[in-house]
């Protein structure tokens, strides 16, 4: 059911563009989202409908903002078990599992996270952008596990957005990698891009964005391998995965960044790493500010057990 809001302009308000007085007063929507709801129709002045979001607003104006309900969301809802660790009317932090995709898409189409999100929310999804889903801000690999947030309105996609933007938000993972690496402590800090060759990977390149990653040794299988703790600064796509593959050590279970060749192993052990269905990295914590009560919110689930196992493996 749709919902209209009513505004007057204040002299504070005199002179300004429409769709930045409409974003001042509704902080519950996204400056693209009234935009879009302006070049639809749905404002109102005493004059009639208006059209142009760069239009000058006057002291004394009044408009009438219909608000038509969230359209539905074109992924199909699927009950499936989820992992919740917090919940209100503004977003969901749960637990990744590794093997499941996050967002629809080609070859993917069903049994990812906003599949199941859309069947767990109902209701509550207040939309983003005008549709009845939830506001996915950052992402986790298929292949890997851990704490994510959602949003489920406008307000929240765009506070939290903002936070991630702003490299504002806590993210601590840990991941076992091939070899014991040189500094027990490191910062990264290498520019991440598109592979030249190879459009499905990233790779650090000269003119890549600039992607910042550190990491202490927390347990080593020998010189074979080594349990990392990994705190992002920037979020590129692939990032730790990137970094870690560029100093010559690799994530365990990464086929895509995979060694070019692997430790000498005995039989056993090499069949367990070859029969790994994931990468062995897990996005432990999660911290940043509520974006609508502004307090913080910090969430933690302990690493697999699988991360512990693969060094007991490899030392043996």
């Amino acid at each position: 059911m749709s919902r209209t809001v009513s505004l007057e302009v204040d002299e504070a308000g005199d002179g300004a563009r429409l769709d930045q007085f409409l974003a001042a007063r509704l902080p519950e929507f996204s400056r693209a989202r009234l935009q879009g709801l302006i070049r639809a129709g749905h404002l109102h002045c005493q004059r009639g409908p208006i059209a142009d979001p760069a239009r000058r607003v006057k002291h004394g104006e009044r408009f009438d903002l219909e608000i038509p309900p969230p359209r539905p969301a074109t992924p199909r809802a699927e009950n499936r078990d989820l992992e919740i660790l917090f919940e209100d009317e503004h977003l969901v932090v749960l637990v990744k599992p590794a093997g499941m995709v996050v967002h629809p898409a080609p070859g993917h189409e069903e049994g990812t996270l906003v599949n199941a999100l859309l069947a767990h929310c109902g209701d509550s999804l207040s939309g983003i952008g005008g549709v009845a889903r939830p506001g996915i801000v950052h992402r986790l690999d298929r292949e890997v596990s851990g704490v994510l947030v959602v949003a489920k309105n406008d307000r929240a996609h765009v506070g939290l957005a903002g936070q991630f933007t702003l490299h504002s938000v806590e993210r601590l993972y840990e991941a076992v990698v091939w070899g014991l690496p040189a500094a027990m402590e490191r910062v990264i800090d290498r520019p991440i891009g598109r592979h030249p060759r190879d459009r499905k990977r990233m790779a650090v390149v000269p003119h890549g964005k600039r992607a910042v990653t550190r990491y202490r040794v927390v347990e080593a299988a020998g010189t074979r391998a080594a349990r990392l703790e990994v705190e992002l600064e920037t979020g590129r796509t692939h990032q730790i995965r990137v970094h870690l593959s560029s100093l010559g050590h690799p994530l365990l279970g990464d086929r895509l960044y995979r060694p070019r060749r692997l430790p000498p192993l005995a039989p056993e052990p090499r069949r367990w790493i070859g029969g790994l269905d994931r990468i062995l990295l897990h996005a432990r914590v999660l911290g940043f500010d509520h974006p609508v009560s502004g307090e913080r919110l910090r969430f933690e689930s302990p690493a697999p057990p699988l991360l512990i196992e693969a060094l007991e493996r490899l030392r043996d």
